[in-house]
């Protein structure tokens, strides 16, 4: 892990604001989704990217009733019940 020597305090409601620098080197944009991962004592911040809820593939992606699918499971899906073979 590599430290940016920049430090932040939350606010009232538990927030902290990204500094500039560190959004434009990430690419992470105003309004992007961020995961949320605990690692022992540390909060770990990642750019958020939708994968299969099957597989977590991140290919060839669709979305079906709020949810990510890829072209492959849906096949494979397919498949098994029947519809093709």
């Amino acid at each position: 892990m590599k430290s940016t020597g920049i430090v932040r305090k939350l606010d009232e409601l538990g927030r902290i604001t990204l500094p500039i620098e560190l959004r434009r080197t990430l690419g992470v944009e105003e309004r992007d989704a961020l995961e949320i991962f605990v690692e022992e004592d540390r909060i770990i911040l990642k750019k958020y990217e939708p994968a299969d809820i099957f597989n977590g593939t991140k290919d060839e992606l669709f979305d079906y009733c709020g949810k990510k699918v890829s072209k492959k499971s849906i096949t494979e899906l397919a498949k098994l019940a029947g519809i093709i073979e």
